[in-house]
């Protein structure tokens, strides 16, 4: 039996292609964690997890996931057996509170691990894959609508995109609403349009902007107010016909049946990095399957090896209504790994080799961590 003998974590900065601009940042340079465990033959389980925007987004800045993993997890890992990632996540569950993005990167390390030792796709190790290939959405986040109308033909003129998201909220929601519009007269009639907030709005800028995106139609709305505020989020579910996605208000598997049970939106987005790891995801999409929800395969724009990981754990979910948004590696001027993504009309496909499909490029790891 081959056990766990180390585990190192690094943090690398990747920069992207052009500036990706959020509610609450903008991104010229992304955060990543790499997490690599292995087993006494050498083996080595790899995995990723990304965050945005240091602590602007959300308390898992790769500096306390690094930190946290060195600290309190690594010690349950060590001559532990990587086929038991289950068992292990659960002890680890019992003495280690929140810290998702962390566990995140140390389940799918583990599972990457196991498949490797078992010479089987990670995929197998989660229920099998029911999907080859899914619906791949791309964020058009210039700021500018000329080039975001630019950017948009070109993605459908490549079969690359057909459903594209836009995030409206930093600056004035008028003029954010009116650069929608644009977007749905130039490329509307052939491609699918939703909306992200990142919680910026207050329910009265909410209750105008969200009439007018709806009968622009606009086919979702993705987080518009801040993630407490599920009494809001119920009322505005009610109220339009439009989808009110939650993502930032839908983390562990208790906010996720809060959610359902308030009906504080109709559609939900998965992230394994938010839920805490591969497992935590299948529960909460299942949570929200049984409950009529529409699922969307978001991301935390990861670099190609965390996007493998993603679509791996995607290709198990029975279906996404919204498709899925896992375009990081398209984003970033380089990659980690040896394998790029690959998309075809309009679908990422799912890696099919051993663990999760990619391999980590050691000398692209030293280049760019810190």
């Amino acid at each position: 039996m081959s056990n766990i003998s180390k585990v190192d974590i690094h943090i690398c900065d990747l920069p992207t292609i052009r500036p990706h601009k959020l509610a609450m940042t903008t991104i010229t340079t992304q955060a990543i964690v790499i997490g690599l465990i292995t087993d006494s033959d050498g083996r080595q389980g790899i995995s990723e997890v990304a965050t945005i925007g240091g602590a602007s987004y959300g308390e898992s800045t790769v500096e306390a996931i690094k930190a946290n993993i060195d600290a309190y997890i690594t010690p349950h890992l060590l001559g532990g057996n990587p086929q038991n990632f289950n068992r292990i996540m659960n002890d680890i569950s019992k003495q280690v509170r929140g810290n998702n993005f962390a566990k995140c990167v140390i389940e799918t390390a583990m599972i990457d691990l196991a498949a490797k030792q078992l010479e089987v796709p990670a995929y197998t190790l989660i229920g099998g894959k029911i999907h080859d290939a899914l619906p791949l959405a791309w964020t058009l986040a210039s700021g500018d609508t000329s080039k975001d109308i630019e950017e948009a033909k070109e993605m459908l003129h490549q079969k690359r995109h057909n459903i594209f998201k836009l995030k409206i909220g930093s600056g004035d929601p008028d003029q954010n609403v009116r650069h929608v519009g644009e977007i749905i007269k130039a490329v509307g009639n052939k491609a699918r349009i939703t909306v992200d907030i990142n919680q910026a709005w207050d329910e009265y800028t909410a209750l105008k902007q969200i009439k007018a995106l709806e009968e622009m139609g606009v086919s979702m709305i993705e987080q518009p107010l801040p993630s407490w505020n599920y009494e809001g989020m119920a009322r505005l579910t009610e109220r339009f016909d439009v989808s009110i996605l939650a993502d930032e208000a839908a983390t562990s598997l208790e906010d996720t049946y809060r959610q359902i049970k308030q009906r504080a939106g109709d559609a939900l987005a998965l992230k394994p990095a938010k839920h805490g790891g591969i497992l935590q995801t299948q529960k909460v999409a299942a949570i929200a399957q049984a409950a009529g929800f529409g699922l969307y395969g978001g991301t935390m724009i990861e670099s190609s090896l965390g996007n493998a990981i993603a679509a791996s754990v995607y290709s198990t979910i029975p279906e996404f209504k919204f498709g899925t948004e896992i375009f990081g590696p398209l984003l970033y001027k380089d990659r980690l790994t040896v394998e790029d993504i690959e998309v075809r009309d309009f679908n990422i496909q799912i890696p099919d080799t051993i663990g999760f499909g990619v391999t980590l490029d050691e000398e692209k790891l030293a280049h760019y961590k810190r």
